[in-house]
């Protein structure tokens, strides 16, 4: 999509302003079809930091999911209508198999969203 669907990013705004990480959506993107839970971006630059932190290899690359506004160690929020949706506890969708089993951290640009629907989708482990 070059136009984000205004329904979807009226979504992905209520998770931003709710700080609420319930909601689960099922989204095609080109090459994949995305399931699990959204997260607020806050929310989901801190997990992404501590998996980063947890990894010998990558600890150094934490901080650009970190805190950056210097005196009182928050990132300022965003302004604006949001551009992307942060999924969390999500499976890339491949035919009845959702991988990584144990759901990943997932950054999706709301324009490339061509279709979504409420939910997560369900798979077959088999």
């Amino acid at each position: 999509m070059s136009h984000p669907d205004d329904l979807l990013v009226g979504i992905a705004a209520m998770v931003e302003s709710e700080h609420n990480s319930r909601m689960s959506l099922t989204v095609v993107v080109p090459g994949a079809v995305i399931t699990g839970r959204l997260a607020p971006e806050s929310l989901w630059n801190e997990r992404v930091a501590e998996v980063l932190r947890d990894s010998e290899h990558l600890a150094h690359f934490s901080s650009a999911f970190t805190p950056s506004d210097g005196e009182s160690g928050e990132r300022p929020p965003r302004t604006g209508r949001p551009t992307h949706l942060h999924f969390h506890v999500a499976r890339i969708l491949q035919g009845s198999f959702g991988i990584p089993d144990s759901g990943g951290m997932y950054r999706v640009a709301l324009a490339d969203v061509s279709a979504w629907t409420i939910g997560d989708m369900g798979y077959s482990d088999q």
